[in-house]
């Protein structure tokens, strides 16, 4: 089938990538001349594992192109694969899809299904309906449907390819026709349903992840207190088939494109209906106050970080991608800009947009080495298999106090205590003596006490 991508993100490129390694002749049409350029150079403007050599072997039976005629004239499928970001209120801003759909609208000239796949709003593809109903060309037909996304930077590839389930959200019969023939070759099961249920499955599962999340943090400042071990908590109960073991994993918090978001904004959409989702907004409070774990261990132990020397490492939410979309390691280092220390941060990936965003309020690494070189402590935000394997015995050597505080529990505690190291990570007993606090001189930060 010819089959049209809006957007060449994460989302548009693996779509297409994948749609393509199938057999379908796919088009990438994206409003970024710079973007688009880059790709018919042969570029990948995005990190995410698997999709270069995807894109390169299905090369000829893809093109990507910022015409509108080109894109839309003769396609049998239109997918719409654009950002949906956040707004203030958590309610996302739909600007791109309805800029989409009046392309779409301007420029079909054969029936055909447009699809979104961005995460909307439950009844915005319903909306879209009646848009290009009333505003498309004379005799031409577009169905619509919704077609939730649901994969994960760094597994995007595997995710689509294998995915779990397709969700299919159609009003009609040629639809979900259509929708078949299209994932045909995949070979994976479907959930077939109407267009709001698949619109309100995105937001559910996503929201059941946060609430995942969150859940086992809170465990974890539970553990530290009592004294238990959250990793030993946490494979007891994700034993259980009810629970399961994904997302269990305690840390600072979770971070990226979909799960912030989608969490606000399905707390927004019940708002926005008189309904008040509890669960939703205690998962979200938490969410917010594990963000900043890490500054309070280290604190406990230096006080003011004021002139400290501190190293980062990890950049991005996740290892695997450059995304720092709502990273906690962004936030923290915001933070420590603001408090006066001097920051060191290495991501093996992410280190472009750290220099886009702070330029030289902080020094930008090529090797974890640099970062921690005296150091008066080290902050793990992201586990990049560099930093899983990295010698213990280095931060000892090579750092001013060896203080090392982990968001993501990398490292075995006997292992951080035979080091010599002073290790604080999530949900586990610290490693190591306790220095005390150095300096408690409270440092003003947006107009609050911190100290």
């Amino acid at each position: 089938m010819n089959v049209t991508i809006v957007g060449a993100g994460y989302v548009g490129l693996v779509t297409a990538a994948c749609l393509a390694d199938k057999g379908h002749d796919v088009t990438c049409v994206d409003v970024n001349e710079e973007k688009i350029g880059l790709l018919n150079e042969g570029t990948v403007p995005i990190y995410e594992p698997g999709l270069e050599p995807l894109l390169r072997r299905n090369r000829p039976r893809l093109r990507f192109t910022t015409d509108d005629g080109e894109a839309y004239r003769k396609a049998d499928v239109i997918m719409i694969a654009v950002g949906t970001p956040p707004q203030p209120d958590g309610s996302v801003r739909l600007d791109d899809v309805w800029d989409a759909l009046r392309r779409i609208a301007r420029a079909a000239e054969q029936d055909g299904l447009v699809v979104i796949k961005s995460t909307v709003p439950v009844g915005t593809a319903d909306e879209a309906a009646r848009f290009l109903a009333e505003n498309g060309r004379p005799g031409v037909k577009l169905d619509v449907a919704s077609n939730p996304e649901f994969l994960s930077q760094g597994t995007a590839v595997r995710d689509t390819l294998q995915a779990p389930r397709i969700v299919l959200g159609v009003e009609s019969e040629r639809a979900e026709r259509v929708m078949k023939t299209v994932y045909a070759p995949f070979a994976l099961p479907y959930v077939v349903t109407d267009r709001k249920s698949a619109e309100m499955i995105k937001y559910a599962a996503n929201v059941f992840l946060a609430l995942k999340i969150s859940y086992i943090n809170d465990i974890a400042n539970v553990c530290e207190l009592v004294g238990a071990d959250i990793e030993a908590v946490a494979e007891g109960i994700g034993m259980d088939p009810r629970i399961g073991r994904r997302f269990l994993r305690a840390g600072v918090g979770y971070g990226g494109s979909c799960l912030p978001k989608d969490a606000k904004a399905l707390r927004q959409l019940a708002a926005a209906h008189g309904y008040s989702l509890k669960t939703v907004e205690a998962a979200i409070a938490v969410n917010e106050a594990q963000t900043w774990r890490l500054l309070e261990k280290a604190r406990a132990h230096l006080g003011s970080l004021y002139g400290r020397t501190v190293a980062v490492l990890g950049a991005s939410f996740k290892p695997g991608t450059d995304d720092v979309r709502e990273s906690p390691a962004f936030a923290n280092i915001e933070r420590l800009v603001a408090e006066g220390a001097n920051v060191r941060v290495w991501d093996p990936a992410a280190l472009h947009h750290v220099a886009r965003r702070f330029g030289e309020a902080v020094a930008c690494c090529e090797t974890i080495e640099d970062a921690i070189r005296d150091a008066d402590v080290c902050f793990i935000f992201t586990e990049w298999p560099a930093v899983l394997q990295f010698d213990l015995h280095r931060y000892k050597a090579l750092m001013k106090t060896p203080i090392v505080v982990d968001g993501r529990n990398c490292y075995g505690l006997r292992a951080a205590e035979a080091t010599g190291l002073i290790y604080e990570s999530i949900g586990r007993p610290a490693a190591g003596r306790t220095m005390g606090v150095l300096s408690s001189r409270p440092v003003s930060i947006h107009g609050e006490k911190e100290g």
